[in-house]
């Protein structure tokens, strides 16, 4: 599809486009003297860097100042860079939600949920753990973490695979507790997996007209095999999307000491994965085809 240079051209496009009302609206600093690099710069080099598998500002750094440094000539000291890429971070969920905009992302009916781990270390390095003390928690996973401690996502999206919310709680807190939050003004239906049974959850939803479907627990009444299968098929495109996040994006993986920048960083790599859904569309790719989009 693009070659490099198209493609980190294609990114800076996207967003010089949509940042630039932004910035008139909420300019980002009133005072001192302006970076070496412009906000688009900063920002077009943080998402080419997350999708190319460089997750940490030092690794974003390193490889353009070694490889690209002719175009961004402006790129100073790795901290410099650091530093006005965690400034950014509103500017990184306002251009999401102008994406989605632009994308008619919530103008739809059918919505699903998931979550997934975000460890902040080693199971057994936990009772010594000193980053995000008093945040992190422990919490269980159904996948082969099974008991870690961290924090977890919580993530909703449209038919399409567009990623409308993500919450980030200690990882002790249930899921069905941040649902309410994630799906405000939403009306459709909302599948999830047998995690978020919750018959008051349910009710509350409904009230606002969001239909929730699970699969049923074997227990219950009403079970029904075929039921349970064609739910599970059509909520299987959340599944792809956190796939995605932690394929391309490396979500699971906190590399960072703080809230600030763990904040900026996770806005940046949801930013990234809806701009390259931006980018497909706009291209008349399939809208989670990935893959090949990137040519040698």
């Amino acid at each position: 599809m693009f070659d490099i240079e198209e493609f980190i051209i294609a990114i800076f496009m996207t967003v010089e486009t949509h940042l630039e009302a932004l910035l008139r609206r909420y300019p980002p600093r009133s005072k001192g003297f302006a970076p070496g690099l412009s906000d688009s710069e900063v920002l077009t080099l943080e998402m080419v860097g997350e999708f190319l598998g460089h997750h940490s500002d030092t690794a974003i750094w390193s490889y353009f100042r070694r490889h690209w440094r002719a175009w961004f000539p402006g790129l100073g000291h790795r901290s410099t860079f650091a530093r006005q890429a965690a400034n950014l971070w509103r500017y990184k969920q306002l251009l999401h939600q102008q994406l989605l905009q632009e994308l008619a992302a919530q103008q739809g009916d059918l919505y699903r949920i998931d979550g997934f781990p975000i460890p902040v270390c080693g199971f057994k390095r936990a009772p010594q753990a000193k980053v995000f003390e008093g945040l992190a928690s422990f919490g269980s996973s159904a996948t082969k973490l099974g008991t870690f401690y961290g924090f977890r996502g919580h993530l909703l999206i449209n038919a399409q695979g567009i990623i409308l919310g993500l919450e980030v709680t200690p990882a002790h807190v249930d899921e069905r507790d941040v649902v309410p939050e994630l799906v405000v003004g939403l009306q459709g239906l909302l599948l999830g997996d047998k995690g978020y049974i919750r018959q008051h959850l349910t009710t509350d939803l409904a009230v606002q007209g969001l239909t929730l479907l699970t699969p049923l627990r074997a227990n219950m009444h009403h079970y029904d095999p075929l039921f349970n299968r064609t739910v599970s098929r059509h909520r299987q495109l959340v599944e792809t999307v956190v796939g995605h996040l932690c394929h391309w994006f490396d979500i699971e993986r906190i590399l960072t000491r703080d809230l600030w920048h763990l904040t900026s960083r996770l806005a940046r790599k949801i930013l990234a994965h809806t701009v390259i859904i931006y980018l497909n569309r706009l291209y008349g790719r399939p809208w989670l085809q990935f893959e090949d989009l990137i040519v040698a």
